[in-house]
């Protein structure tokens, strides 16, 4: 029994593919298919039942996946406990995070980065969600942060803010930070939302739903850049984190005013896998950013609040 055979047992379980999992892991069905032989060979048991639209995990296997897991938690510890202090980080670190966070951080965190180890490259990638968890499992990033997500093994999944939507609207909406709107008087509002597949959509829909309304969102826009400039160009209202349009507030080209009677909120969190080695360097990235979302909550920049 060998790491390399917990993580493909880890990985096929949570795809229920080998071929799925030799797309992620760029390994060779065949390779895989033998890991998973000699690990069942070994510990006597079936871990898997195979059929013809994939494998499904027994119940001996789910025994042996929740060990699995431990112990590559248990191996990250190890790495973590030895890395030691650093002096200054090099190399680069391949972080992404949903639009909205982007327009948040990537400055912000480009100078913190670049004052404290001016050799440290840094490459971000900017998506929905499920594009970013693909791509951290693929390897093609080693960060990813973004809104709340189902636990899976492969993943390390820290919980950072619950953040809260406010009301956004062009100049002549009135909005104002210090008065607040029910969402219930949505109902009489043109929204400029997100398709039905985002998660900022669905938090809107659930909150709508809580308080007996439909909302009228006959322009849908899935860029962040497309939603501001229709609510710019008074199209409609629409519904983003405090911290993404703060400029714009500043600069007198949006307004905008927090939502109750509910606060619709999503969770933010920080992903990184929990089958390979996460650079010191990777930890200190998500550490900056951590302590950049606490300064913006504080400074009322950032609408929400630490976990």
């Amino acid at each position: 029994m060998d790491v390399v055979q917990l993580k493909t047992l880890i990985h096929v379980a949570e795809l229920g593919s080998l071929s799925k999992a030799s797309d992620r892991l760029h390994i060779a069905q065949p390779a895989l298919s033998r890991q998973i032989r000699q690990l069942e060979k070994e510990l006597g048991v079936y871990l898997f039942e195979r059929h013809g639209r994939g494998m499904v995990i027994t119940e001996a296997g789910s025994d042996v996946l929740e060990h699995a897991t431990r112990i590559m938690n248990e191996l990250e510890a190890i790495r973590t406990a030895v890395a030691g202090v650093q002096g200054t980080f090099r190399g680069a670190v391949a972080i992404g995070t949903t639009p909205t966070i982007a327009e948040i951080v990537t400055v912000r965190l480009v100078k913190r980065i670049r004052e404290a180890h001016p050799d440290l490259s840094i490459r971000f990638s900017s998506a929905f969600s499920g594009y970013l968890l693909d791509w951290l499992q693929r390897g093609e990033l080693e960060l990813a942060i973004s809104y709340d997500l189902e636990p899976l093994h492969t993943l390390h999944i820290a919980p950072v803010m619950m953040e809260n939507l406010v009301l956004v609207g062009p100049p002549a909406a009135g909005l104002k930070l210090d008065e607040s709107v029910r969402f219930a008087s949505l109902a009489e509002q043109q929204m400029i939302l997100p398709s039905g597949r985002h998660g900022l959509r669905k938090i809107m829909n659930q909150c709508a739903a809580e308080v007996g309304i439909k909302l009228n969102a006959n322009v849908e826009a899935d860029s962040f850049g497309a939603m501001i400039d229709l609510v710019r160009h008074g199209f409609g209202l629409t519904a983003l984190p405090l911290a993404s349009i703060y400029g714009h507030l500043q600069n007198g080209t949006l307004c905008a005013a927090p939502l109750v009677d509910p606060i619709p909120m999503r969770k933010l969190v920080m992903v990184s896998p929990a089958d390979r080695h996460v650079t010191p360097a990777t930890r200190y990235v998500g550490e900056t950013f951590v302590e950049l979302a606490s300064e913006l909550v504080k400074q009322g920049i950032w609408a929400g609040h630490m976990l």
